[in-house]
């Protein structure tokens, strides 16, 4: 399965830690925040690492060259940070069927193989890693509701007030269907092409996207905080169990 990393934002909510780099090449624990994306996807089972870059693109293209741990690399260039449904259309061209999505942004320790097991077994149109976060951090991300089935029926992108507490969290799987929803996006209040939005038009022409909980943790380094948070917590599971 092809995996698509999104790695083209400039990241001025981290600054100073993004004056001479791309969000993407901030260092946790002595690596950039794509390292360990990719290293996550390359597990997987990613046979192709499709990159879209922007901002600084050089220092992510220098830094890794056309391949990583055996598994090649795409480039493709988002010219203009547009919205991440602009930015998936960035790599249209390159894929060939079912493709893992990650936000270059967001460190995950949890079960990424779940919503990729499910894409495989039940190939569904979409599958989502969700996570239930308090309901006054809910506004910072898309917020899903689900039915009983655990299928995704509506997603809002960074609402005033959140329907519920259960956001996406920057990993998905999803089938080409995508594209054609992305496509007929117009730009959102923001002024971006949201992906929120195409999943909306997906869920719309009767596509089924199923929600997966997430179990473990995730952060989305949006700023130096949160850069220090996910640190600390590398670091902690790094360390070796002790006897009690």
């Amino acid at each position: 399965m092809q995996a698509v990393v999104l790695a083209a934002g400039e990241g001025t909510r981290l600054r100073p830690l993004t004056e001479d780099k791309p969000k993407g090449m901030v260092e946790i624990d002595e690596e950039p925040i794509l390292t360990h994306c990719f290293d996550q996807l390359v597990e997987l089972g990613a046979d192709e690492l499709i990159v879209v870059v922007g901002y600084l693109k050089e220092r992510i293209v220098e830094h890794y060259g056309d391949e990583y741990r055996g598994v090649p690399i795409t480039y493709t260039h988002q010219r203009e940070q547009n919205g991440l449904a602009h930015a998936l259309l960035c790599v249209e061209e390159h894929i060939e069927d079912d493709f893992m999505l990650i936000l270059g942004d967001n460190v995950f320790e949890a079960n990424l193989e779940d919503v990729v097991r499910r894409q495989r077994e039940n190939r569904t149109d979409a599958a989502f890693l969700v996570e239930e976060v308090p309901w006054d951090e809910a506004s910072r991300y898309g917020v899903c509701d689900t039915n009983a089935y655990g299928e995704i029926t509506d997603v809002v992108e960074k609402p005033e007030e959140p329907p519920s507490n259960l956001v996406m969290t920057g990993f998905y799987t999803f089938t080409p269907a995508i594209f054609h929803a992305c496509h007929l996006v117009q730009p959102s209040d923001r002024g971006e092409y949201e992906i929120s939005d195409a999943v909306d038009l997906l869920i719309q022409s009767g596509r089924t996207i199923d929600a997966i909980g997430l179990e473990g943790w995730r952060i989305d380094v949006g700023y130096p905080e949160d850069r220090d948070e996910a640190e600390e917590r590398l670091r902690d599971a790094e360390l070796p169990a002790t006897a009690g």
